[in-house]
């Protein structure tokens, strides 16, 4: 069965202004454009098409992936998700406590992990993710005082020693995030340091301006930078610290909402809770790979993890373990599957169901194929 379904894109602050619908060839919306959610997530479930019903009532129960597509005009926060252990254990300790789900200081909206990808569709798609080496941070920091010169030197030393004297950042991050001794003097010299040298250190500039003070200015120097390219791919796994900067992407995850907060945001900022989910592992920058499955489909699947995101650009077959959901940014394809079909256009997104198991596409154009691995 190939089922119609819609939603409305989220109106978050730092989302853009028209460039889901630009994607989609949908008139643009009168808010903010953030987050289009295809999903049976009870937080924006998607709707089917010409009724009121939502997807939840046609999938026969909840989805176990969450497409989105995110359009992100200025920085989200500084943030990492848990594993499905501290997911069900912090979940279970909120609802406990009488924190309503819908409350502003809420954690965990639900008992999942939340592992993501996200593919670049814009030209570049901006990014903070994982943590640097400590080698690469120290640079970092000998270099912003040299610059600031004998007045500003010193204001570096602390942050400089906590990053030397530990195989892991950790210790900076926390004496950072908790605006230890010395934090707000290391921010006021390290802006003006980088708005004297706006080249070089432009996100420095750019945090400062969006969220003066914020200790996720200097952290963000902690952790690797990253542009990706139209069709390139980063998979975050669960105690990876990121940030979105800027750029139109699909992302794809566990149907979850579970996000625990550090900085850069006006949202609520729980730093225990975070300090306790993150992998503080210097890692390189996490690309994801896909793979080719025939020419014009590429498949872009994380290990350890039961979603998978195929890109079609061309006619072929591909096969479902369970549910789908396909969107089409580009051209016409008409989509067979062992029971039903259906035709798609630029902006249409249609669920699947298990049973059609083998799905053959004709036609020319882009479809995001969102399903279980």
């Amino acid at each position: 069965m190939f089922v119609g379904i819609t939603n409305t894109p989220r109106d978050y602050a730092w989302g853009s202004a028209g460039e889901i619908s630009k994607l989609l060839g949908h008139a643009a919306s009168a808010t903010t454009e953030a987050e289009l959610w295809l999903g049976t997530h009870p937080g924006s479930p998607s709707r089917v098409v010409g009724s009121d019903e939502t997807l939840l009532g046609i999938a026969d129960g909840p989805l176990p992936f969450l497409l989105k597509v995110l359009a992100a005009a200025a920085p989200l926060s500084l943030q990492a998700h848990p594993t499905a252990e501290q997911a069900a254990a912090g979940f279970a300790r909120e609802n406990a406590a009488g924190i309503a789900l819908d409350a502003s200081n809420r954690n965990y909206k639900d008992a999942d992990s939340k592992p993501e990808l996200i593919y670049a569709v814009s030209e570049h798609f901006e990014a903070l993710c994982g943590f640097r080496q400590n080698v690469d941070v120290l640079e970092v920091i000998d270099r912003l005082a040299d610059l600031s010169g004998a007045d500003g030197r010193d204001t570096f030393a602390q942050w400089r020693d906590l990053v030397a004297a530990a195989p892991t950042l950790r210790e900076a991050f926390e004496w950072l995030i908790t605006r230890g001794d010395g934090v707000d003097d290391l921010l006021k010299v390290l802006v003006d340091t980088a708005c004297a040298h706006q080249t070089e250190f432009d996100l420095v500039v750019e945090l400062a301006d969006a969220y003066p003070s914020d200790p996720g200015i200097a952290i963000s120097l902690m952790l690797n930078r990253v542009s990706l390219s139209a069709g390139e791919a980063l998979y975050l796994p669960a105690g990876n610290i990121h940030a979105y900067l800027r750029g139109l992407g699909i992302e794809l995850m566990t149907s979850s909402d579970n996000v625990l907060r550090g900085g850069l945001t006006p949202k609520h900022i729980d730093v225990p809770e975070l300090l306790a989910v993150l992998d503080f592992s210097s890692v390189d920058v996490p690309y994801l790979t896909g793979a080719s499955l025939a020419a014009g489909i590429t498949r872009f699947a994380p290990a350890g993890v039961d979603f998978a995101l195929t890109r079609i650009d061309a006619g072929g077959r591909v096969l479902i373990a369970g549910p789908a959901i396909a969107l089409c940014t580009a051209g016409q394809f008409r989509i067979d599957g062992m029971r039903a079909g259906t035709t798609m256009e630029r902006g249409d997104s249609v669920f699947i169901t298990a049973d059609e198991e083998e799905l053959l596409f004709h036609g020319g154009g882009t479809v995001f194929l969102a399903s279980s691995q």
